[in-house]
């Protein structure tokens, strides 16, 4: 005998049969492996994500000082600050590893070796950062 709702063809459920679906102990185990993968993959992605910007630190460092020596070649005296070098020479003055461009540290010349002894100007730039970096240097004591 087969029971028919009164909507029309459907069929009634029975109440006996078996509904499909995960395990609370299958939805843990997946949640456990999702877990795992990713107290593995966060601390790779952050890792990477600080190289990136220390490359950039040494990209933008390898620019400025570029820029500042070109421009003591070109003017035959340095740049009095780093605002001189826009836009003849760099388009804008990048930010520091701080994000901001006001922590820049300018390095003034040397008077001996001065173009101009009475015009002392920056004969390069570092990171103003106290952090310190991956290879356990403080950021402030890189170059270029």
């Amino acid at each position: 005998m087969r029971f028919r709702s009164r909507a029309g063809n459907r069929k009634v459920r029975n109440p006996k049969a078996r509904v499909r679906g995960f395990t609370l102990i299958e939805m843990l185990v997946v949640i456990a492996m999702i877990l795992i993968l990713l107290s593995i993959a966060l601390p790779m992605y952050n890792q990477s994500i600080v190289r990136a910007r220390e490359t950039r630190l040494h990209q933008d460092l390898t620019t400025l000082n570029k820029a500042i020596q070109e421009y003591s070649l070109d003017k035959k005296h340095a740049p009095q600050s780093l605002v001189d070098l826009v836009p003849g020479y760099i388009k804008f003055i990048p930010a520091d590893i701080t994000g901001s461009i006001e922590t820049w540290v300018t390095d003034p010349e040397d008077s001996e070796d001065a173009w101009d002894s009475n015009q002392l100007g920056v004969k390069g730039v570092h990171s103003g950062s106290p952090v310190i970096s991956t290879d356990g240097t403080a950021y402030s004591s890189w170059t270029h």
